[in-house]
């Protein structure tokens, strides 16, 4: 490798895909298990898995040079309701698209593919510093320049374990709810044994720590989770997650849905993200000299940026319309406000153990890459603040009611909190947030647009 100080980023990457040893230990691996096909995969604002297949014959080549897309993808294509394609217009140039080499994996559904996580740069042809540049829509390479720099300033590590639930149906899978809850429930969770037992597999098969599994309260409701691990690998383990299921469904001739509200009497699917903070292979979280559930200095002034960001970053931990039909029901085990509390399910943010806060907010259409940015920037100006997060729900201290606000129950609500709390759209970045507010404020202006069921049966005969 070069030490040129003027090499984009785009040209170090280049660098290491062409390491010897590493491309040699590649095409090693390839040559072996016999993969004909490779994924070059990104991901989108909405979490969305978008990329292109290459030949494995041209793996060297795509490599080096990665392959290119244009940048709207990023954006789904979509058009808002004036029909402005949004990410960059029609005219937008193409990102390039390179490999991680430490991301490759064999599918194990079908060992002639493997698939690379790529990080996405502006063409290297661009003038003044841009070219070569990362491309600031990349929502996987932000969370990670993001933390890497948190870690440079604090000297701390963010680690992070999601719990991401979805819903299962198919032929012969009765979806009623039961009279009593299925929760951890084993026979109804072997209703669905060909399901836990495929996506535990290829989990393993695809590097995912896998720990447990259980059936949660609604009816075909799973809840598999790995090992907690860096953010950044976490957020990567949470879209592997979601692609097996999508391929066990296909085999299974199933069907996964990740609404977080998928039907009026189910309580929904959530994706809680544990966080801890680590210093040279310490949680810090945990204070060494206290009994029972306790943070450390630290733990509470970043639970205090937590809450005290919350209501702004609900709209990227509840991204979609129907996260906010999820908030407003009358469910104990669903926040509705920024508070804590001691093992208590009914918070927005959990002390379950002393070492790990459970923020409980985020559903199971979150985008990984963007929550973790978003806590990440209210973690750090906790502890640049200092902020106390006040006393823990149950103690008879008036402040908790007041301290921090409660949670958007809208999406439009969401966007305008959002909008308004510079910490928040300065984790994600300009770019980043500003289409991502495009997206999401389209999505709104849609749903408003649109007539519902609940509208035809609640006013179709009315008037008269």
């Amino acid at each position: 490798m070069t030490d040129r100080t003027d090499c984009s980023e785009l040209d170090r990457h280049r660098e290491l895909n062409t390491d010897e040893t590493a491309v040699r230990k590649l095409r090693d691996l390839v040559t072996e298990a016999r993969v004909e096909f490779v994924h070059c995969q990104a991901v989108t604002l909405t979490g969305r898995v978008v990329g292109k297949v290459v030949p494995a014959a041209h793996l060297t080549r795509t490599i080096e040079t990665g392959v290119r897309a244009h940048r709207a993808i990023l954006a789904d294509m979509r058009t808002d309701v004036n029909g402005t394609l949004l990410g960059g217009g029609c005219e937008a140039r193409e990102y390039t698209a390179m490999p991680d080499l430490d991301t490759f994996a064999v599918l194990p559904w079908d060992t002639r593919a493997g698939r690379f996580f790529c990080r996405l740069y502006e063409p290297a042809h661009l003038p003044d510093g841009v070219g070569g540049g990362p491309l600031a829509t990349d929502v996987r390479g932000n969370l990670r320049r993001r933390h890497t720099a948190f870690t440079a300033r604090t000297g701390l590590e963010l680690r992070s374990g999601c719990e991401p639930e979805a819903s299962w149906s198919g032929p012969h899978l009765d979806a009623a709810r039961p009279p009593i809850s299925p929760i951890h429930h084993i026979d109804s969770m072997d209703a669905f044994r060909p399901v836990y037992q495929r996506l535990i597999t290829y989990g393993q098969a695809l590097g995912l720590d896998m720990i447990e599994a259980n059936h949660e309260g609604d009816p075909g409701q799973l809840e598999p989770n790995c090992m907690f691990d860096r953010a950044d690998r976490t957020a990567d383990n949470v879209i592997v997650h979601r692609q097996i299921c999508r391929q066990v469904a296909r085999e299974l001739g199933l069907t996964v849905n990740f609404m977080p509200k998928p039907a009026d009497h189910h309580t929904g699917n959530s994706c809680q993200h544990n966080l801890s903070l680590w210093r040279d292979g310490t949680n810090v979280l945990a204070d060494p000299g206290a009994r029972g559930l306790r943070l450390s200095e630290i733990g509470r002034h970043a639970l205090g940026g937590i809450l005290t960001h919350a209501a702004a970053a609900t709209a990227v931990l509840g991204p979609t319309v129907n996260s906010y039909k999820r908030f407003v029901q009358p469910s104990p085990f669903t926040p509705s406000r920024a508070d804590w509390g001691r093992d208590d399910r009914t918070c927005a943010v959990r002390l379950p153990d002393g070492d790990r806060l459970e923020v409980r907010i985020p559903d199971a259409m979150v985008n990984p890459y963007l929550s973790h940015a978003v806590l990440l920037a209210a973690i750090e100006d906790g502890l640049k603040n200092r902020i106390d997060p006040g006393p823990a729900r149950g103690t008879s201290d008036p402040r908790r009611d007041t301290r921090f606000p409660e949670l958007p129950t809208t999406l439009d609500e969401a966007l305008r909190a959002f909008t308004a709390d510079p910490v928040i759209t300065g984790g994600l970045g300009s770019e980043i947030s500003e289409l991502f507010r495009a997206i999401k404020a389209d999505e709104w202006t849609r749903f408003c647009r649109a007539v519902t069921d609940w509208e035809q049966t609640a006013y179709a005969d009315q008037g008269c």
